[in-house]
């Protein structure tokens, strides 16, 4: 790894309102196909066909709405994007009078120099300065078996606020699923920045250079947590005027020093499985209904296997 720090956009997601479905999936590139049902109210929808580790989704044709259309494009495809295709796809939607709906940015301490349990502890000792009006700790486990922990994740804020930090495990994560590269991961801090502040954040993506973009969400990391030499008894006034504990300052200055990454998609048997199932079962029933049909794909896989 150049940097034990890098930053990734995990999701984005956005609305435009003047398009059609085949000029926006040409703008997204990759395979898309029709889909069955809907898609967030919309009645008409795509999926991205061609993502093992994340799915995309495009809808349309709402009532009112016609050329209205809405995508979602999750952990696995957004964060395989270039910077250049970014910056293309947002300006895209801005000139179709869109807007972005959702933005995650992954900050990623690959080292692991601050684990999970250093800034629960933190929280705990009340060093913790936030806009958040919940903290919550969540820790998972095996049922059977050893009972080994796969996951620990803290969360700042609450799924319907228009920002929300996770700060998990993502080795650990990786690890527990098989994943061969979980060793290039660390502790994950992924902000979700949604409505307003993920416009502000995807504008800014789409014409800053990559250091002042950078620079933007450290500030937003920042100014929604931080962490200051303080306790649970430090008066309020007080609590914002303390120096920031030195992990914290090192590694928000680390973040803002690292590189914005483009994900490298691993294929694990999980994530063939749960693309065979997002994408190509629907068309598999199709072809078993047939006559014929079953004993066909039957032969196709021994062919495959072969």
């Amino acid at each position: 790894m150049e940097s034990s720090f890098t930053l990734t956009i995990d999701w984005l997601a956005f609305t435009v309102l003047a398009s059609n479905p085949q000029e926006t999936m040409k703008v997204l590139g990759g395979d898309w196909s029709k889909a069955k049902g809907g898609f967030r109210g919309y009645p008409l929808s795509w999926m991205r066909a061609d993502g093992l580790r994340g799915v995309g989704k495009l809808g349309t044709n709402a009532p009112r709405r016609p050329n209205e259309i809405h995508v979602d494009l999750s952990g696995g495809l957004a964060s395989a994007l270039t910077l250049e295709h970014i910056r293309t796809l947002l300006k895209w939607v801005h000139r179709q009078q869109g807007h972005v709906t959702r933005i995650d940015c992954a900050l990623d301490d690959r080292a692991g120099t601050v684990s999970v349990s250093t800034i629960r502890e933190a929280v705990s000792a009340g060093q913790c300065v936030t806009r958040a009006a919940q903290v919550r700790h969540i820790v998972s486990n095996l049922t059977h078996g050893t009972g080994a922990t796969t996951g620990e994740t803290m969360y700042f804020g609450s799924p319907q606020s228009q920002t929300l930090l996770r700060i998990y495990d993502k080795r650990l994560e990786l690890q527990s699923k098989g994943q061969e590269n979980y060793q290039d991961y660390g502790t994950r801090w992924e902000l979700e920045l949604k409505k307003d502040r993920a416009e502000q954040c995807a504008r800014a993506l789409a014409t800053l250079d990559e250091a002042d973009w950078k620079e933007l969400v450290i500030g937003l990391l920042r100014s929604y947590v931080d962490f200051r030499d303080i306790t649970k008894d430090t008066e309020e006034e007080e609590r914002y005027r303390a120096p920031v504990l030195e992990w914290y300052a090192l590694l928000t200055e680390g973040f803002q020093k690292g590189r914005l990454a483009q994900e490298q998609q691993v294929q694990t048997l999980q994530n063939v499985k749960r693309w065979v199932s997002d994408t190509l079962t629907p068309m598999l029933a199709v072809i078993c209904a047939t006559p014929g049909g079953e004993e066909w794909l039957l032969n196709e896989i021994v062919r495959g296997i072969a």
